[in-house]
This record gives C-alpha cells, structure tokens and sequence, in this order.
C-alpha cells in the first residue's frame, strides 16, 4: 500500500484501495491540508474525485468513532447549490459506508451505524422531525436549508456539533446573490459554534481561484491551502449541424434532422444525456425523442417538475432504464448519474465553465474521456460553438463575477439572526463585515438596514417590512414578534418568478410548475406537455395559483414556456467568437478556393466542426464581410440601417459584446433617442447586437449613432431609462422579496403571483412615489433617485447585474480613444448578421410592447440573395434610381398643374438641366401662366426663372439680386423669410428630384453653397431626408425618405427577379427539353448521342430499356450501330457501376441475370466520377456466384479481353452456360465488353432464340471482346465529388435534394452541398430558390436559369406526353403531384 493513505484506519484503506485503486491528484495534494486542519480550496476536473477527497478524512473519523460506539452529534455539513446533487452525495456515501461496516463485520468488529441524511426544500415533514429527534452524522443540505437550519430553534441545536463544512460546486454559488446568502449563513454557523469549523471548496471550474479562496473563508481570516489541478480532463468534443442548411432560425426540418440525430446517438450508447437551455425545449426534445425511441426510453428533467418526477428520472437513467435523458441545469454540476456515455448539448449554453461541466457529466469516473456533442442550430450559434469548443481546447475559462454586499441579503439574514436570538449591534456589524461580500459595507449603511427594519414602510395596503426592535439605548436589537416565521417561510436568495403549481386530483400529487403567463392564457381542456407526458387541463385557480391537471393519455401536447430563463453569453466566449471571426476574415484573404481550403481545415482541426460546419462558417463570414466590408469583432463595431417593409428604416449595431452590455447601451440609444426626436422607439438587445426600430422622425447621418452616448453621461442616461423600462419594477420586486418587505407566504398558504405584483407597487408607491408617478406630471424632469437601501440595491442589480454598465462605460471610453473601429453602412437588404438579431426572442426586447406590434417583425427575411448579388448591394441600381425620378418628377398637364408645383419649389430654372426632363414640352404651359399674369420670370447670375406671383415676395427674399422681366407684383399675404423660404423650397425640390448632391442644388438654385447645405442639416433633423451614397459615381447625396425607400425596395425587386422561382410544372416542361425528348428538341446522329449519353451517365437503369425507352425518345431516328460505334472506339463505357452489397447488413444481394438488370453509361475522357477498381477487391462479390460464372471470370482475369468463342473453347461448359455467366457477371458489376452489342445478344430474346437452333449462325454471337470492367463508384476525393456535382447539374440542370431519390451512383447529398457551396463560390453555379415548392438549397447552371425563366414565359402546351417509368424524368410523386410511379420497365408515366 501506499504512504497516502497512512492517517487512515486499516478498513479505510483496504476499502480504498479495493474498490478505487490508487489516489488521484488532487486526493494526494489536498489530504495532508485537511488533515492539518487548514481551511482548503480544491480546483480539479469533473470525475477527479474532489468529493471524496473532502469526505474521506471525515469518513474516516467517524469510522473510529463508530467502532468505538461513541458516535457524536451531527459533525459535518455538506452544501450543495443542487437538490438533486445532495441526493446523489448521499446515496454515493451510504453506498462505502455499508461497504465498510461490511468489512468490518468480516474482521470481527463491531461497528455503529453512521447516518447521513439529506434535508431540503424537498424533504416530507416526517423526515424533517425524525431528524430532529435523531440527528445525522453527515447532514446533506442547500443554501437556503442551512439558512432555515440556522434560524429555527431545535435545529440549531443540531448544528452546534458541526466541525467540517464541505462546499461542493462552490463556483455555481459564487456569481450570484445565493453566494451572499450563503456566506453570511456560514459566518452565523461559525458564530453558533465553539471553535470555527473546518472549510472545504470543491469545482472544476473556478477563476480567479484567489478570489473563490476568500468567498469560502471570508475575511479577516487567512486564505485557504488553495489545491489548482486545473479544470481540463480529457475530452472528446465535436461541433454537430443538420444536414439542411442553418439560417437565423432553426427550421422545422433542421429541428426534425437534430431529433433524428440525437435519436441515432441514444440507441448507439447505452445512456445518453441530453442538455438545453430552457425548460421548453427539453420537454419539445424529450417528447419528440419519444416518438422515435419509445415512450418509456427518455425522460425530462427540470426544475419545474416534481422532486418525485426527478428523483424517477434520476435514478431511472443511473440504472440504465433510459436511452437518454434531457435536462436543463437541474442535472449540470457534479452528479454521478450513472455511465453516461454521450453529453449532447442542444445550442450554445453561453459558458465555457458550463459546457465544460456538462461535458464532465459523461464518463463520470476517473480517468475516463468525456464525450460530447454541441448542436448549434443556427448561423451564429454554430460559429458560437466553434469559439466555445476553441476556448475549451485552449484552457480558457469564465471569470466569475461576484456581487458586492447585495443589502437585500443582508436585510434578510439580519431578520433571520434577530429572529433566532438578540443582537448587540455593533456585534452583529461585525459578524455581517466577516462575509466576503460585505469587506466595505460601512456602518452608515449598515444602520440604515437596521433602521428601515426597525420602523418599517407605510404604504396603503398597511406597514412593510418592521421586523426588528432597536434599543438604541443599550445597542441590541431583538425580533418582533412573527419575525421568525417570515424569514424562515420567505427566506432565500433565488428570485420570485411567479409560478403555478400544477397538481393531479386522483391521486392528489404534485406535477411541476407553470409560468404564470402561460398558465393564465391557457384554457380548461388543453393539453399540456409536463414531464414528457401529457396533462389536460381541468381548472385554473389564479387567486391560488393552480393548475388542477388529468392524465391525457398521450393526447398531442402544446409545449409550456417559462419565461427569463436563456442564458446570456459570457465576457470571456464573446471574446473568442470576435477572435475566431478574426482569425477567419484574416486567413481567407482574397476568398481563393487555396484560402478556403486552409480555413476549412484549420476549423475543423481547431474548433472539431464537420466540413460542412467548417463551409457554412466560411460562407456566413464571407456573406456579411461582402456586404458591410468588415465583420463585428471587439476591435471593430459596425451600425447597418435599411428599409423595413412598412418604409420605416431598422438600425442595428453589431456590439458582439454579450447581451448585458448590449442591453445597456440600446437602453440608453434609446433613451436619448426619445430626448432628441421625442418619439418612443422599439428596441432590442441580444449578445451579438442591438435592433432599433426607427421612424420617419429619425433622420441623421449613420455615423453619427456612435457619438448620440458618452462615457460622461451614459450612467445617468441609462438609470433613467432602467426607471421607465420593466426591469425596474422586475428587480423591484425580487429584492423586496428578498428582503422580507414583501412576504411570499402568507397564512401557511404562497401568495398568488398577481397579488404580489399588486403589493409590490404599492410598497414602491411608498419608497419612490416619483418611480410610479404620471409622467405628464414630472414635465420631462429627471426622476431622481431617493435614498433607501432596497432603492440602492435594486438599481445596483439593473445596472450590474442585469447590465453590465462597467462594460458600456469602458467601451465607449475605447471608441472615444480610437481603440475601437466604428463603421457605419447603409444597406438595400439586412446582412446575415443582422438576421438573427432581427429574430430576437421576446426577452430580447427593452420595451414592453406586444410581440405582434414589433417594428422588426416587417423586415421581411427573404431566402439569402446569391454572393454575386450581394456584392452588387453596395450601390442602387442606377437603373430603378432613373425610374424612381420619373415617377417623382411631376407629369404637368396643364397650367393649372405646373402653377400648383411652382407652390412648392417657388422658383424653377428655365434652362436645360440634366436634372430637370421634359423642360421644353412645359413651355406652353409656362407662357400661358405668364400671360395670365399667374408668373413671372426673372433674371438670377445669367440663368432666368419662373416663379408664381402668390409666391413672389418669398422669391425676392431669397434672390434680392434678381432681374425682373416685368414689375414685381405681389399677392402673397404670408411671406416666408429667407431661411424658412430656402427651407421650403429645397425640401419642394427634394420631394420630385430623387438622389442629388448639395452641389447639383446649389447649380440647380443659383444659391449660395452653405446655405444649401445648412438648409440639408436641417431638412434632415425633421427626419424627412437622409444622406449617403446612392449613386455608383456620386459622393454624398440627399435623398427625400419615401423615395428613397422607393428605390431600395425597386432595386432588391430587381435582384430577386433574377432568383424568382418557378412552378414544378415549369420546370418539368423544361426539363423535356433540356433532356431532348418534347418534340423538336431531339438530337441526331452520332454526336447527339454521345451527349445524351454524357448527360445520362451514370444513371442506372434496366439494361433492355436504354435502347428503346431513352435512346430512341432523344435520339431521332436512333440507330444501334451508333453506340456499338462510340463503344469500339472507346468513347463509351457501359457496366453496372452500384455496389451490390446491402448497405443495411453488409450481406450481398442475391443475383439474378435478367434482362433488367441495371446498368449505366460513362464516358472515357469524363470519368472522374469514377474510381480505378482492381479485381483483388472483389472477393464479397464472387462469393455469390456461381461456379460457370466464376470460370468465366477466372478465365477473363488470367487471358484479358476475349471474344465469346475464344471463352467458349477454354471455358468446359455449355455456350448458354456461358453465356448466363457473362450475364451474371454483368449483372453483379464486374463485366462489360467493346460493343453493347455483347449485351444485345445476351438480352435480345430473339436472337437467343436463333442461337437455341441446331446449326446457329456464327454471327449471332456479337463481335466483340468481353473484359473485367475495372470502374467502380468511389467518393474518395474531392475531384470525384465534384465531376459528380457537374454530372447531375448536366443531367437536370438545377439541382436540389429530392432529385437524388433515384440516384444510386452518387454521393450523398451531404458531401454534394459542400461543393456545390463552392462551384458557387467560384461563380461557377449560382444557389438560390429556382423551383418552387422545393425544399432546402437548390443550385443551378447560369445557363439553365436563363432557358428556364425564358420557359416560364411560353405559353403551356395542351398536349400531354409520356415518359418510361425507368426515365430519369419520372419524377411523379416527388416534384410532381400525384402518386409514385415505381420505376419498372413497361411502365408509362404521364408528365
């Protein structure tokens, strides 16, 4: 034995080693630490052993004690963050300890009985008093336990005896307020104690391990032995995708492909565990999954369910009952949940430390490799799995964030303490300040709690929160009466989210919990998913809030959603995705196919993607680098504004900064927007960005978003803001509940969620009257902030809890620095990486309108544009800019209607101007308007005008140096000034002109240069015009809104013409004539043949209808000798090409010669599809032939190519034995022969006949040499792979999947999509929608998109023609309606 394991007792040892082997690290590193006595930290990876490191030494002190029955009270405490992970520490205890005592009774000694015992949320009232009158030895509880332990008098008692607290999964409390809580429960423990009790820290995944160190002992004590294995164990990770296409949203068919997936996983493992990020989609999951795996084979597991649910799956998966388990971050930290062998993770969980977590609950035991699978399902969450796997690869880890001195917490725990015993105050202080989390709390802050609960808050529903008595005169405070029950029953630190509990009559039980929205928009008689089963809904109780449920009996389910609960990205993943587009963008350079090469595999090298993966991250990089010129990194943000389909405009700003900083600065762009254009916008924030929804009034130069907040301001701008959104009455709301100023039991019964929200407001309305006030009332004053503690803290949390405000602030310091590249780009169509951020989910959303009023939901999100329209997106067309000024330019048909223009552009230059068409046929017009003394013309730096007479004192105005033809007259009895008046009639000219630069207007206008760019300024503040680059040519230009989304809209209509699909009808009248069979577009002679065949090989059918049924119906006037021609030559090849090897069970087809045996056609010189076959190879398929066939062929191998009479004379067997034989070797893919002629023979029953008579003419027999065939089918390479993708786009045109159903020789259609990605790439074959009613990607030749929409402009033919059912144009029952016609020669096909 080893010197380890010394200090132990011999049976401690022996079971040791018996049943574990030898020590791990960090058993071996933190041991002599524990046993020491020092407080200890322990860092090491999932399956290490941490636990056991802490508990051994504990196990082995009570093992002593209990051989010598003199077994103490309770002597250690374990905390987990998890209820489930206390019922799997205890079951992993009891488990070595009965082995023990085992081993004991074996040696003869007599041995106690050690208990352990788990008290938590979940354990029943009997449990809970049988504790208390039989205290455990090892007691196993929560947080929040501990906190009720520590408050209630008989268990107190019990916890006096403790001296080793053991913190498991330490990180999962540290970044929150359940930590705070926490620490502060640890410092009243260590105050009900005689001498400080040992700490123990266990996880995997701790950084900065310095800092976790002080979180465990707190301060004005040492920092613990800190043990650092790191966090890293061996792992098999690898990023998974559908085998359709992601977009910005997981379709139905990627989601159905994932289910597949995950199924094909679960029956090749024994166990497989499955994570999501919500509720919601583990139970769709689950529920899907038992559709494909049988009910009883997969489970949900979540927070919402029952404990007797969960402990139901829990233990069903650790004894095998389950193929897989889906679970949200019930089952995340350190379970022992069985031999796990697969993890798959459904989308990104947002966290390194989590996935890393995850991925450690697969093989769960030391020294095992942990296998994993992340699903991304959309475009930007497969590139945020490739940064997470990178990041894991790397050994990074999230840094954790710990709140400071949350005084909600602390309100709480003062009540809690007072409630158990009274208090001197300044001991009390000192208690609170040995928590980590409160190092700085002053006593000024300190009294302010202590004051608020001592007098309270008088609202109108009564007096809050008046807890304690202050005697100030002695300094002690004591309970109020009541004070013990509100802490114990409205204790913790996990928010108030407001839940229905779902219960079932018969039996009377406890299903889960519902979110209260969707319980109250549920009706009686729906039907619900809950725990992968199905309840209908029988009553919904709100002022109890309940939801009484029956069995469904499978009935089909709606899937509930509880809302707030997705996961926001960390700091330290958004850093790795900005770097891992970085690194992309850099190494594609130019985007040459080399580049992509090179990027493709250092993807899948260093972030474990598929190909596939590795192409759809190279081309999504690509996309939205082509249109913006750059992509979102942390050095590099870019605002992109378009048109939306209501002709309001969309900002986005691509911040992939995490959704807490993002969230922060949209609340304050939104803000500031309201101040400046006094409009209330919509807004979104997710982690790659922010979505504004602008109006007409929003009109300013793109660039200038980045400077609309500063760092000086952005504090103050985004508190007010934080005031007027939902989140400040949210956070309200839990920190009053934490703080016991709003009870959430009441009576021994909860209080109904709605009736909470009511006395939430109230006690608002009694703290911050000015929080709920009118705001017509305030008159546009800032709202100021009063002094009380819950108000503090609860602007503390929206600031730096649910924002991240120390992170806006930084990075608006590095803009204004430079350190930070900001762009800006106005856009016809929205970039790829806006997509998704315009699909926000509704928590997305900084504002609380209706989901069905968003702004974003117009901006239509069309089929992506190809890559070589993309980069025609830059500019407008020129062409739809010169039809929009046609439109806009006024059709002047009588005076009457040329004077009413002249109303508002006052002035109208009399010369020819390019901007100014059909000048010369308003002349009678303009004439007549002045003889009718209506206008006057004038004379303005050599150019002459026209100006109306009820407009001519406003022209003087603007032109006092003009020359006037007659005497001014005036009749304008509300004259503009000059700068209204140049305001007026520049906007007048904007409105018909379309684009135009302030140096055309001023040229145009005889006007000064500055006043017209003035006037543009301020035009464009009303919102009524923008500026930018419309024209390919021009620099800046002005452009009045409407028309301008007029020609945005107009050119993309453009665009898309080009990719406009057409009907399945269409295509199929197409395809007729693109394959020569609809009349008159048959091909002749012997070059017509040979491109039939060239675009038909390949294409396996019955070897006797190539002739009659294809051939002749393509070839005019087919004639036989024109194939055994290009066969002698050897221009043509025939075989069968398909495996005959089941694929299903690797067991060989049986072969049977007959004249429908498939084979296919090839050309010599175009076979790069095809690979060399050597006969050595064959062996699978000469074992089911029969012996004639296996001397034909042993002859063939040994002699080569030979005639039938030369086999005949070597071969002992009859001639029609061996003619059956070459049949059969034909059949099985291993003959062919110089001239198809061989196989006529052969096939032809006539001349079979011929040859049967007594005396057979010799030519009957064909003329040719039959030889091995030495092609084979082989994917293998790229090359293949590609001359595959130009047979089938030759055969059909435009490709897509459904057409590969008759396919056999043929890669799938997987290994296709990557190169056709590329052919497209290349420019070589363009991608888009063509055909409608097609599902997933379809890709084209240019030339068959020009001939097929030039078909959709021919008139329909009324004559019906047919087909062979064996032709590949039999496409009845997948591109066509109608039933499937199966593909037998005879058989006829209407098309």
């Amino acid at each position: 034995m080893n010197h380890e394991l010394e200090w132990a007792h011999p049976l401690i040892q022996k079971w040791f080693y018996s049943r574990l082997g030898m020590p791990t690290e960090p058993q071996i590193q933190g041991w002599p630490h524990i046993l020491a006595g020092k407080n200890t930290l322990i860092s090491a990876p999932t399956g290490s052993g941490k636990t056991l490191t802490a508990f051994l030494i504990c196990l082995d002190q009570l093992v002593r004690q209990a051989l010598a029955f003199n077994l103490p009270q309770t002597e250690v405490l374990y905390i987990s963050p998890l209820k489930a992970l206390g019922n799997d520490v205890r079951k992993n205890l009891l488990t070595p300890l009965a082995e023990i005592k085992e081993l004991a009774l074996e040696q003869g000694l007599p041995m106690a009985d050690i208990e352990v015992v788990v008290r938590s949320g979940d354990t029943p009232a009997k449990e809970r008093q049988a504790m208390l009158k039989k205290p455990p030895h090892i007691l196993v509880t929560t947080p929040e336990t501990l906190y009720i332990l520590l408050t209630a008098d008989k268990s107190r008692e019990i916890l006096k005896t403790i001296h080793t607290v053991i913190i498991d999964e330490i990180h999962a409390l540290a970044d929150d307020k359940r930590g705070a809580h926490l620490t502060l429960s640890l410092e009243r423990l260590e105050a009900l104690l005689e001498k400080p009790p040992l700490r123990i820290g266990l996880s995997a995944t701790q950084k900065p391990l310095d800092v976790m160190g002080h979180f465990l002992v707190g301060n004005g004590r040492p920092l613990p032995e800190l043990i650092d294995i790191g966090h890293a164990r061996n792992l098999e990770l690898a990023v998974e995708v559908p085998q359709s296409e992601l977009g910005a949203v997981a379709s139905n068919q990627a989601w159905e492909e994932i289910y597949d997936r995950l199924a094909e996983f679960s029956a090749a493992n024994r166990s497989t565990l499955i994570f999501a990020n919500t509720r919601r989609v583990a139970e769709r999951v689950a529920h899907h999954l038992a559709e494909r795996l049988g009910k009883d084979q997969v489970l949900a597991h979540h927070g919402s369910l029952a404990k007797k649910l969960r402990l139901v799956a829990e233990d069903k998966l650790k004894n095998g009952e389950l193929k897989a388990l889906v679970a949200t971050a019930s089952l995340e930290l350190g379970i022992d949940i069985g031999s796990v062998d697969l993890v798959c993770q459904l989308g990104s969980p947002r966290s390194i430390a989590v996935m890393l977590q995850r991925a450690g609950r697969a093989g769960h035991w030391h020294g095992a490799i942990s296998k994993a699978r992340i699903f991304a399902t959309t475009r930007d969450e497969l590139v945020e799995c490739a940064a997470l796997v990178q990041s894991i690869l790397e050994g990074d880890l999230d840094k954790l964030i710990i709140p400071q001195q949350p005084m909600d917490i602390l309100t709480q725990q003062i009540v809690a303490a007072c409630a158990a015993q009274d208090w001197e105050v300044d001991a009390l202080y000192q208690l609170v300040c040995r928590a980590f989390h409160y190092q700085n709390l002053s006593r000024e802050e300190f009294d302010e709690v202590i004051e608020m609960l001592a007098e309270g808050i008088a609202g109108a529903r009564g007096r809050y929160s008046a807890y304690l008595f202050y005697d100030r005169t002695l300094g002690v405070v004591k309970a109020r009466r009541g004070s013990r029950l509100a802490a114990i029953t409205s204790g913790g630190a996990i928010p108030e989210t407001g839940l229905f509990t779902v219960k079932t009559l018969e039996p009377e039980a406890t299903v889960g919990t519902l979110d209260e929205d969707f319980a109250i928009d549920s009706h009686q008689g729906d039907v619900i998913l809950l725990g992968s089963t199905s309840w209908r809904i029988k009553r919904i109780d709100a002022t109890r809030g309940q939801v009484t449920v029956e069995d469904a009996h499978g009935a089909p389910p709606t899937v509930p959603f509880w809302r707030g609960e997705a996961p926001e990205r960390t700091a330290e993943l958004s850093q790795s995705i900005s770097r891992l587009r970085e690194t992309v963008i850099a190494q594609l350079g130019s985007g040459g196919d080399e580049e992509r090469e090179q990027v493709r595999e250092w993807l899948i090298n260093h972030c474990h993607v598929t190909t596939f993966a590795a192409t759809q991250i190279i081309n999504y990089l690509l996309e939205g680098h082509t249109l913006l010129g750059a992509v979102p990194t942390h050095e590099c943000i870019i605002a992109e504004r378009f048109f939306d389909e209501s002709g309001g405009m969309q900002l986005v700003i691509h911040t992939p900064f995490g959704a807490r900083l993002n969230k922060a600065w949209g609340l304050a762009l939104r803000k500031c927007f309201c101040r400046s254009f006094n409009v209330e916008l919509q807004a979104s924030a997710t982690d790659n960005g922010i979505n504004i929804a602008l109006t007409e009034q929003h009109s300013f130069p793109l660039a200038d978003v980045f400077n609309f907040v500063s760092g000086a301001t952005a504090k103050e701008i985004v508190t007010q803001a934080i005031l007027q959104s939902p989140l400040f009455p949210t956070r309200w709301r839990w920190d009053a509940c934490r703080a016991l100023a709003l009870l959430r039991f009441q009576g021994g019964k909860k209080v109904p969620p709605h009736l909470l929200r009511m006395r939430s407001d109230d006690l608002l309305a009694a703290v911050f009257p000015e929080a709920v006030a009118c705001q017509d009332n305030l008159g546009g004053k800032k709202i100021k902030l009063p002094e009380h503690p819950l108000i503090n803290e609860t602007m503390k949390d929206a600031l730096h809890e649910a924002l991240n405000i120390d992170g806006l602030l930084q990075l608006l310091q590095q803009m204004k620095e430079g350190k930070i590249t900001c762009l800006a780009v106005d856009t016809p169509v929205p970039s790829v990486f806006a997509h998704e951020i315009l699909n926000a989910n509704p928590y997305a959303f900084l504002d609380d309108a209706p989901l069905e009023e968003r702004r974003a939901r117009a901006v239509e999100m069309r089929q992506t544009l190809p890559l070589e329209l993309v980069k025609e997106l830059g500019t407008l067309d020129t062409e739809m800019i010169d039809e929009v000024r046609r439109q806009a330019w006024p059709d002047i048909r009588s005076a009457d209607e040329l004077h009413d223009v002249l109303q508002s552009i006052i002035a109208l230059p009399l010369q020819e101007h390019n901007l100014l068409p059909n000048l010369k046929t308003w002349a009678i017009y303009i004439d007549a308007l002045v003889a009718s003394g209506r206008a006057g013309k004038a004379r303005i730096s050599d150019q002459d005008y026209l100006y109306a007479i009820d407009k001519a004192t406003t022209f003087s105005g603007l032109y006092p140096q003009a020359q006037y033809e007659h005497a001014l007259t005036s009749i304008e009895r509300k004259p503009l000034s000059p700068e209204d008046g140049i305001y007026y009639m520049i906007r007048g000219w904007l409105y018909i002109l379309g684009p135009v630069t302030s140096e055309q207007l001023q040229q145009l206008l005889s006007l000064p240069l500055n006043e017209v760019e003035q006037t543009l300024i301020r035009i464009e503040a009303s919102g009524q015009i923008l500026r930018g680059v419309f024209s390919a040519q021009a620099g800046q230009e002005w452009c009045e809104r409407r028309l301008l989304a007029r020609i945005h809209r107009l050119t993309l209509a453009k665009l898309r013409r080009e990719i406009e699909p057409v009907s399945a009808a269409v295509f199929m009248r197409w395809l007729l004539n693109w394959q020569h069979v609809a009349p008159g577009t048959q091909l002749s002679g012997e070059q017509g043949l040979l491109a039939v065949i060239e675009q038909l090989q390949g294409f396996e059918l019955p070897a006797k209808s190539w002739e009659p049924e294809i051939f002749a119906k393509r070839v005019k006037n087919y004639d036989p000798m024109l194939l055994d021609k290009l066969c002698l030559m050897g221009v043509v090849g025939w075989g069968r090409l398909s495996s005959t090897i089941n694929l299903v069970d690797n067991q060989l087809k049986r072969i049977v010669p007959t004249s429908v045996a498939p084979i296919t056609f090839y050309v010599r010189d175009k076979a790069g599809w095809l690979a060399d076959f050597k006969q050595d190879q064959a062996e699978d398929e000469l074992s089911g032939l029969s012996h004639v066939a296996l001397a034909v062929y042993q002859y063939l191998r040994e002699h080569g190519a030979s005639f039938f009479m030369e086999i005949a004379e070597s071969v002992p067997h009859l001639k029609t034995e061996i003619e059956m034989g070459l049949w059969e070797l034909v059949s099985v893919g291993l003959m062919t022969a110089d001239l198809f002629d061989n196989l006529r023979s052969i096939i032809d029953p006539k001349r079979r006949l011929l040859k049967k008579r007594r005396r057979p003419v010799r030519h009957q027999y064909s003329a040719g040499r039959w030889s091995l065939l030495k092609k084979r089918v082989k994917f293998s390479t790229r090359e293949q792979i590609e001359a595959s993708c130009w047979i089938l786009l030759k055969r059909y045109g435009v490709l897509f999947r459904d057409l590969l159903a008759r396919e056999k020789n043929v890669p799938s259609w997987r290994e296709l999509y990557s190169v056709l990605r590329l052919l497209e790439e290349r420019g070589e074959v363009r991608g888009g929608r063509f055909i409608e009613g097609v599902l997933g990607e379809q890709f084209a030749l240019p030339i068959a998109i020009e001939s097929l929409r030039a078909m959709k402009k021919e008139p329909i033919a009324t004559e019906q023609m047919t087909v062979a059912a064996v032709d590949p144009l039999n496409l009845s029952g997948s591109i066509l309606p109608g039933p499937r016609i199966a593909a037998y020669s005879g058989n006829q096909v209407i098309v």
